[in-house]
């Protein structure tokens, strides 16, 4: 069993990364940038799988500060690197988003670099491969990356800048440091605490009634424990070294269609989840006066897939049904309060 560090551990995904990690049998360290959030994470964790308090171990270490990050990756033998910079105004600037992130990894790298780590799995998006391209009927593949000298918003922006300052550290400056990036589509699952994460909101907002009709365009999802499992795949397994890997469940779906498998599934308590979808040039129209669907006008009109042959064929990864893992989302947020 190995030692493993996991950036950013009570957020939605690194917590499931590091309930993943202790029921495989690892020694795991976990990065905070608030020490308080430690006794809930214990807490979430502990209501889900019992494990020995003393193979989890908690420091502070912020993203946008040096200090902490050799106390952090002192021993490790591997690296988890989700955490990712706070949103701080909406809409962010560009500088808000990018300089964070990408000051952010080179920092895990330096250190882990310098502290004799064995491989980092870098946490990306799709918003480093899909974005900023012309429409295309094709899936995005690991080949693809987003096109940044396009009108792309922020964080695609910033995840697509890390990701590749990262790779250059490794080539110019990694010293033998191995490096593997994955790249989830939008994450979705239960969750392990009452927390709030930015990726289950559309779903949360359907419930409430707070998305009368669906906005025009279909993208890809995929369950957090999924993402998990394939991190920790591609953690060990040397087919994964300078590799990069898409995490989708199936095809991309539109709003429209994830509404109604709400309805479908837990019928009664997804009342107010929408039914149709928005005309295309009424939506576009709504994208002047509304930031949110401001922010998503590159995608209106269009269904943005990809596909997850690679980790399937080099890592024998497969993702559970979409469906399964929408019903479930939905359930964790309504028996956990969150709604309004």
């Amino acid at each position: 069993m190995a030692q493993v560090l996991v950036t950013g551990g009570t957020g939605f995904i690194g917590s499931w990364y590091v309930l993943a990690l202790l029921d495989a049998g690892h020694a795991v360290r976990t990065t905070v940038r608030d020490p308080r959030r430690e006794r809930a994470l214990r807490s979430w964790l502990h209501a889900a799988e019992p494990f020995d308090d003393d193979r989890l171990t908690v420091v502070r270490a912020d993203l946008e500060h040096g200090d902490g990050w050799d106390k952090a990756v002192a021993d490790c033998d591997f690296v988890l690197h989700v955490a990712s910079p706070t949103l701080r105004s909406t809409p962010p600037s560009d500088d808000e988003m990018v300089i964070p992130a990408r000051e952010g990894v080179l920092r895990v790298l330096r250190a882990s670099r310098d502290a004799g780590v064995r491989r980092v799995v870098l946490t990306s998006a799709f918003g480093a491969i899909g974005i900023g391209h012309p429409p295309r009927s094709t899936p995005f593949t690991e080949e693809d990356w987003t096109n940044v000298d396009s009108d792309i918003p922020p964080y695609q922006r910033s995840k697509t800048l890390a990701e590749r300052a990262a790779w250059q550290f490794v080539q110019d400056e990694g010293g033998g440091l191995e490096l593997a990036a994955i790249h989830p589509v939008g994450v979705l699952g239960p969750l392990l605490g009452p927390d709030d994460p930015p990726s289950l909101r559309l779903v949360r907002r359907m419930l409430e009634g707070r998305v009368p009709a669906c906005p025009p365009f279909g993208m890809g999802y995929v369950d957090v424990r999924d993402v998990a499992d394939l991190h920790l795949r591609a953690m060990t397994d040397p087919a994964a070294a300078g590799e990069r890997f898409l995490t989708i469940a199936g095809h991309s779906l539109r709003l429209v269609d994830l509404a109604r498998i709400l309805h479908d599934r837990i019928g009664e308590r997804a009342v107010k989840a929408p039914t149709r979808e928005l005309p295309l040039l009424l939506t576009r129209a709504l994208c002047i006066v509304n930031p949110e669907l401001r922010l998503l006008r590159h995608q209106l009109g269009r269904d943005l897939d990809a596909t997850s042959a690679k980790a399937e064929r080099l890592l024998r990864w497969r993702a559970r049904p979409i469906e399964d893992t929408i019903a479930e989302t939905a359930e964790s947020i309504l028996a956990h309060g969150i709604c309004e």
